[in-house]
């Protein structure tokens, strides 16, 4: 089994970030010198994914732009002899296979996966959330596909621990270990649950690898949570028929959806560069210095 499909939803309004976001997908506002979704692109292209399907809207055609050739812009490049530059942008376009499904409704997470049914047919494939970066050595969706083909094919949600007191903003998966302390087989999974209903702490923060009878789960399920088609709720049918598997992989995760987050990304994200590191810790240093924190 070689997984070589992605999909990635990238159809939601990205209201939190208004009014940056009015024009401008979310998936697109910079991280350091990079747009989001292209560190999520990077991510699927080292784990060996060949095609990504972009599960778009209307107002979202920049982001498969920005995986295409741009020759006006490749020209201008090579004539005033940016030939480093002129490298860079070639290799965004040649990196990927693109497609791209509109969803016409906004539906929730379980529909805009639904909706690459078509292009997926009976393959297994990945799916990785647009504005969830996993950073480590390691590719995420790598470490699932890895896990799933160990595992005769099986689905494979990625997790991570969080606090206690935030399971209330995840789907949390209950499960038994295996022989393999980072491997659970899935007994369930709670849309965010309280405290109190949560069985673990062990959260679903965007990476996930599926077969292809997740799709007859999607076309079963009923509206749960906020009035949306559920991937949780999918997932859930699909452990009852067969084995469903979570792993806890290497990584740090940077959840660049919400401003707080964002912020904390583009530090973070700053200092582990080799580029701008230093810079990054001048800059920490100088403002603690400016408003005497």
């Amino acid at each position: 089994m070689n997984i070589t499909k992605a999909v990635i939803p990238v159809a939601g309004k990205g209201t939190r970030f208004l009014p940056a976001s009015k024009q401008v997908p979310k998936e697109m506002l910079p991280l350091i010198r990079k747009p989001i979704i292209l560190y999520v692109v990077e991510e699927l292209v080292s784990s060996g994914i060949e095609e990504v399907i972009f599960v778009t809207s209307a107002e979202k055609s920049i982001i498969e732009n920005f995986f295409d050739r741009n020759l006006v812009l490749e020209k201008f490049l090579e004539e005033n002899k940016k030939y480093k530059e002129l490298e860079l942008i070639q290799n965004i376009g040649n990196m990927v296979d693109i497609i791209s499904v509109r969803q016409k409704e906004q539906l929730g997470l379980g529909h805009a996966v639904l909706c690459a049914e078509k292009i997926i047919g009976k393959h297994s494939f990945a799916v990785a959330l647009g504005d969830e970066v996993i950073h480590g050595p390691n590719p995420a969706t790598k470490q699932l596909k890895k896990v799933s083909e160990k595992n005769k094919g099986s689905s494979v949600i990625g997790v991570m621990e969080v606090k206690k007191s935030d399971v209330s903003k995840y789907g949390i998966i209950g499960g038994v270990e295996t022989s393999d302390d980072k491997t659970i087989k899935m007994t369930s999974m709670i849309e965010k649950p309280s405290i109190e209903e949560a069985p673990s702490c062990l959260a679903t923060p965007g990476r996930y690898v599926f077969n292809s009878n997740i799709f007859e789960c999607l076309r079963n399920i009923k509206k749960g949570t906020g009035g949306e088609y559920q991937l949780t709720d999918a997932i859930n049918m699909l452990k009852d028929s067969e084995n469903v598997f979570a792993y806890k992989f290497e990584g740090t995760r940077f959840d660049t959806g919400n401003v707080p987050a964002y912020l904390d990304a583009t530090v973070e994200m700053a200092l582990l560069s080799d580029e701008y590191s230093s810079l990054m810790q001048d800059i920490i240093r100088d403002k603690i210095r400016k408003f005497n924190i």
